[in-house]
């Protein structure tokens, strides 16, 4: 009886033997200029849609260019057996300014040798292009061999990722059953380390909020009026003060109402994992860790909710120096979320704590910036245990099961608009410099990332 590791050993082998096409293809790829968020690159991002149709045709999928009010999708479908795995990822990059600041054409990429081995030099090397092409030539080395594809495999790239996603969430609704699946393939993420592959389990939500304080309906002389009059950066900074205890909680009442705590197991995980603190802090400069007192670094960035303050204003602020109480003060505060916080409870509970602050005579006015809950996948799906098994299997340290102190949007429009969870991998590394000049993705990620999927395809895809 033919096994799954029968079946995978000889695909393995042709995505070794196959490595120059496979980078040629990527290459090809990475020379359609698809920027989403200028007009003036509409026809490139038609043309990297139309290049991946055709691509995936070539491989087994029954696969179509799909139009939007904004950039394409592209949609393909592979028959079969076992369970249904969507796989997402986006074709579109950012632009590429400051162009002076890049080492090469960013659309004429190359492979070069660096101090840390070589990599693929060009923008959406790394982000996504580069990425979304190590499951592409996973299912092509797969289709080489057996003349089929693993199992029932669908996929969704989409063109807007870089430019805020317009298209997407209205695609889905309009297109769910057929884009519903067993499990979402999401590869838009990174290792933990150059050694460490890793999948991310949970996403943190976001919630931004603008607040302007008015008092006075002037700027007034500090002379004059200093000492008698309420000085509107006075109560501005008294707020934010107020939002944090001296164990650096946050102060909002019900705030950590559903904030769950970790896992004996998930919490050894981590520590296993070897993270140091100090060298992550001293990379910026800092030494000592805020946040919540007895937690971990990995636990503030990845499971802890958090409050910020992202920006401040108030008063003159040109050169030189003007003694005036301002009219106004305005601070930008953003929430992460973990968990079951509800996004809207936590804004209203900031607004509600401001309004208590405020003296008389004070207004103030609130301007939202986006509202998402937490993403948490259940990891106790078998299928993340034998993903994380299949990882550890190709790289030199076990694969281990992580946060993002982030937020990645499709994940969560997955689970609200699809009902599905997601299996976040990916093969980027910290020094990638996405969205940045001289954007590259490591040959050994590449080339790697590829085997990597084709074993998590060999693990979950065809029977169960």
């Amino acid at each position: 009886m033919t096994t799954a590791e029968d079946r995978l050993a000889p695909v393995l082998d042709r995505i070794d033997a196959d490595l120059p096409a496979a980078l040629e293809r990527l290459m090809a790829l990475l020379r359609i200029p698809s920027i989403s968020t200028d007009p003036a690159y509409d026809g490139a991002c038609r043309k990297a849609a139309d290049w991946l149709v055709d691509d995936l045709a070539g491989i087994g999928f029954q696969a179509e260019r799909r139009d939007t009010t904004g950039h394409p999708m592209v949609v393909g479908h592979a028959p079969g057996d076992g369970r249904h795995l969507l796989f997402y990822g986006h074709y579109d990059v950012q632009p590429v300014d400051p162009l002076a600041l890049w080492s090469r054409d960013p659309f004429d990429p190359a492979v070069e040798e660096t101090a840390a081995g070589k990599v693929i030099r060009g923008r959406g090397a790394a982000d996504d292009k580069g990425q979304l092409m190590t499951f592409v030539e996973a299912c092509r080395a797969w289709h080489a061999v057996h003349g089929t594809l693993p199992g029932r495999l669908s996929i969704l790239f989409e063109g807007e990722e870089e430019s805020g996603s317009p298209s997407l969430v209205p695609f889905m609704k309009d297109n769910a059953d057929e884009l519903r699946a067993d499990l979402a393939l999401i590869c838009d993420t990174g290792m933990f380390d150059r050694q460490t592959p890793a999948i991310t389990t949970m996403l943190r939500g976001l919630v931004g909020e603008e607040v302007v304080i008015t008092g006075p309906d002037k700027d007034l002389h500090s002379g004059m009026f200093g000492g008698a009059a309420m000085n509107p950066i006075r109560v501005l900074t008294r707020i934010l003060a107020s939002l944090h205890d001296d164990d650096g909680r946050v102060t909002l009442p019900g705030f950590y109402d559903g904030v769950p705590e970790l896992s004996d197991e998930l919490k050894a995980q981590w520590e296993g994992l070897g993270f140091d603190e100090k060298a992550f802090l001293g990379g910026v400069g800092l030494s000592e860790p805020a946040g919540e007192r007895g937690r971990s670094a990995l636990e503030m960035l990845w499971s802890r909710p958090t409050c910020e303050f992202n920006g401040i204003g108030g008063g003159y602020q040109g050169e030189g120096f003007k003694t005036v109480l301002p009219s106004h003060a305005r601070a930008k505060v953003s929430f992460r979320l973990v968990g079951d916080q509800e996004p809207h409870h936590v804004r209203a509970a900031f607004r509600a704590h401001v309004g208590a602050y405020l003296p008389p005579d004070f207004d103030v006015e609130f301007h939202e910036h986006g509202a998402s809950p937490a993403s948490r996948m259940a990891i106790d799906d078998p299928a993340f245990e034998a993903a994380r098994q299949a990882l550890s299997n190709e790289w030199p340290r076990e694969a281990a099961f992580v946060g993002s102190g982030g937020s990645i949007p499709i994940a969560g429009y997955f689970k609200s608009i699809l009902g599905m969870d997601s299996l976040l991998i990916g093969f980027g590394r910290d020094d990638d410099q996405i969205h940045s000049p001289n954007e590259k993705y490591d040959l050994e990620a590449f080339h790697k990332g590829m085997r990597s999927w084709a074993r998590v395809l060999a693990r979950l895809a065809g029977p169960e």
